[in-house]
C-alpha cells in the first residue's frame, strides 16, 4: 500500500503567503571590512537587519570608551557579545538634536550595567523622524527603546 499525502493548494499558498508577511527577526549581519588590504586598519562596521528586512550600517565602538556625546544624531543598538562571537541586543535608542547629556550618560550606565560591551552607532539618518523609524524597526519585544 503506497503511502500518499493529499496537498491542499490554497492552505500551501495560504501558508507561503503568510510567510512572506511574517516579520522577520532582527540581526547583526557581520560586514567584511578592508582588513586584507596592506597598509590600511581594517573598519569596524557590521550591519543589523530590522524587522522590515532593511539593513543599518553601524560603525562598532567599545561600550567602555564610548562617551555620551557621541550620540547626538545617531541610533546607537548596544550590544553583548556570547563566546561564540554572536551579538545580542541589549538595548536601541536614538537622541534628539539637544543635548541632554544626563539622560544619555542615564542610559549608558544603564546598557553597561545590562552587560553591553558594544556600541553600534548608526549615522545614515538625517531626520528625528527617521532615526525613531529605524529604532522601531530594530526594537526587540524583550528591549525598551528610548529616546535619549
Amino acid at each position: 500500500m503506497a503511502n500518499k499525502r493529499a496537498l491542499s493548494w490554497s492552505a500551501a499558498l495560504r501558508d507561503l503567503k503568510d510567510d512572506r508577511t511574517r516579520r522577520q527577526d532582527v540581526r547583526e549581519e557581520r560586514l567584511k571590512t578592508n582588513a586584507g588590504l596592506r597598509g590600511a586598519p581594517a573598519l569596524p562596521l557590521s550591519a543589523w537587519r530590522g524587522r522590515s528586512g532593511r539593513r543599518y550600517v553601524v560603525g562598532v565602538h567599545p561600550a567602555g570608551g564610548f562617551d555620551a556625546d557621541e550620540m547626538a544624531e545617531a541610533v546607537v543598538i548596544a550590544v553583548r557579545r556570547d563566546g561564540s562571537g554572536i551579538a545580542e541586543m541589549v538595548s536601541v535608542a536614538t537622541s534628539k538634536e539637544s543635548p541632554r547629556d544626563h539622560l544619555r550618560r542615564t542610559w549608558l550606565d544603564r546598557v553597561r550595567r545590562g552587560g553591553a560591551t558594544e556600541m553600534h552607532v548608526h549615522r545614515l539618518a538625517d531626520t528625528e523622524a527617521e532615526r525613531m523609524a529605524i529604532v522601531d524597526d530594530l526594537k526587540v519585544d524583550t528591549v525598551e527603546p528610548a529616546q535619549v
